[in-house]
């Protein structure tokens, strides 16, 4: 099963999948006429209350639950990864995809605010699995991607960022090799005591619903990324010497026509824009729809405002956050007087770069991983569960939820080989029919921003 799955990724991930997600946000990007130039204003519109607006959380508290789903373990170690197998250039890359990537999140929320719906106990509910039945007219289709979004919560939101919690601790605390038996599995007791403190953790936030998750991720989410920001920096200062020919050697290699090392075919811009590409796309999951379930519940008085507000999660995901991270880890190398990329693994990599900071770069780096991955916990909860209540009706909140802290709880005992590689496969799957609405609703989207999008109101302080 695990050789199929493997298999069936190699195809979907391979250049076919990433062509099709990025003529995906050119075609967003066209229709929504480069709304990217915006990105200020939905900024300055994320921390502002909005006028005549009916919903059950604020825009800013919306933004900051979509970013902990999409800021995980993938922004620290997905970036040393694409610069380990596709080069400086790769930074380029993945960057220039979030650029055009947040276009493709714009329509995505758009359309998610314009066919919500009210929810019998109050409040609103949307997402791709809507948009697909009160938009295109399809809710077997809307049942497909619940049932896929569902599922790969389940794996990536739950089991893979705990599993990425317990190991980040278990090494640190270095008893790897004192383990014990409990239900069946050979497990240490930091890795046990992750399973358990995190589940509660986990229990106390979610089983709150969607106003606690936002609340606790709207305090959690700026505090962390600040850290982690701050940190780079250091590193920077400290590696200023090299800052300018690191940034040479990001922009020459993404254009490089030369032959492609370490056994990879093509040239070295087709391997930096693979990988780059790829990193790009599964880190701000824009065209894959899961942001936009949380923007349902935002209060906004249109469909524009939110898109706007949503849109700047991918610019600091992957256009501020993986640009950064991009840039410490080949200026790194740099000041390393090369290291060979080929024996190198991403984590690696992040870890040679947070150690230049004297006494603490290993502390901020676990830090990082840990709130990161625990952040993508919470933020993942609410779109898991949001879809299993649109398959099986609201009697599956708590249902859903027991699965996820049981989950949570599991995670560290488990091999997660076929767990990332399942992921993967319903990540892939999950894009196929959000595009699907993309495409078929563009004309809407077309629509409504030119509706609405000189009308934003930009209210004072007061």
């Amino acid at each position: 099963m695990n050789e199929l799955i493997l298999s069936i990724n190699g195809y979907l991930w391979g250049l076919p999948m990433i062509a099709f997600l990025f003529c995906t946000h050119l075609l967003m990007t066209v229709r929504s006429r480069f709304i990217q130039r915006k990105v200020l204003r939905g900024i300055r519109l994320s921390v502002r209350k909005p006028q005549g607006a009916v919903g059950d959380i604020s825009p800013f508290e919306a933004l900051s639950t979509s970013l902990a789903s999409t800021l995980g373990t993938g922004n620290i170690i997905g970036v040393g990864t694409a610069v380990a197998m596709g080069g400086a250039g790769a930074v380029f890359w993945c960057w220039l995809t979030g650029i055009f990537g947040m276009a493709t999140q714009y329509g995505e929320c758009l359309l998610s605010v314009k066919y919500r719906v009210s929810k019998s106990a109050g409040g609103f509910t949307g997402g791709t699995m809507y948009v697909l039945e009160h938009g295109v007219g399809s809710r077997p289709l809307g049942i497909v991607y619940a049932a896929l979004a569902a599922g790969c919560g389940l794996l990536t939101g739950a089991v893979i960022q705990t599993n990425a919690i317990s190991n980040v601790v278990a090494e640190t605390v270095g008893d790897r090799d004192r383990t014990l038996k409990f239900l069946g599995a050979e497990i240490s007791l930091s890795e046990l005591a992750v399973g358990i403190v995190t589940a509660v953790l986990t229990a106390l936030v979610i089983f709150g619903g969607i106003s606690v998750i936002s609340r606790v991720c709207s305090f959690f989410v700026p505090f962390m990324a600040v850290a982690y920001i701050l940190g780079c920096f250091a590193i920077l200062f400290i590696n200023r010497g090299v800052l300018l020919d690191s940034l040479r050697l990001i922009v020459s290699e993404a254009f490089s026509l030369k032959a492609a090392a370490g056994g990879a075919t093509g040239t070295v811009m087709m391997t930096a824009c693979r990988f780059g590409m790829a990193r790009g796309l599964l880190s701000n999951e824009a065209g894959l729809g899961t942001s936009s379930i949380v923007s349902a519940s935002a209060n906004t008085p249109n469909p524009v405002r939110q898109g706007l507000v949503a849109m700047t999660a991918t610019f600091w995901d992957t256009v501020v956050m993986c640009l950064v991270t991009g840039v410490v880890i080949v200026s790194t190398v740099v000041a390393s007087n090369g290291i060979n990329l080929q024996n190198t693994d991403g984590g690696s990599l992040c870890y040679m770069a947070f150690t230049q900071i004297p006494y603490i770069g290993r502390g901020l780096l676990v830090f990082g991983m840990i709130t990161f991955a625990f952040s993508t916990i919470l933020g993942w909860s609410w779109v898991g569960e949001s879809c299993a209540v649109y398959i099986f009706g609201a009697k599956a909140h708590r249902v859903y939820l027991a699965l996820w802290v049981a989950a949570v709880f599991i995670a560290p005992m488990i091999s997660l080989d076929i767990v990332w590689n399942l992921a993967d496969l319903c990540n892939a799957l999950l894009a196929i029919p959000n595009v699907f609405s993309l495409v078929m609703m563009q004309k809407v989207i077309s629509r409504e921003t030119d509706l609405y999008i000189d009308n934003i109101e930009i209210p004072s302080k007061a």
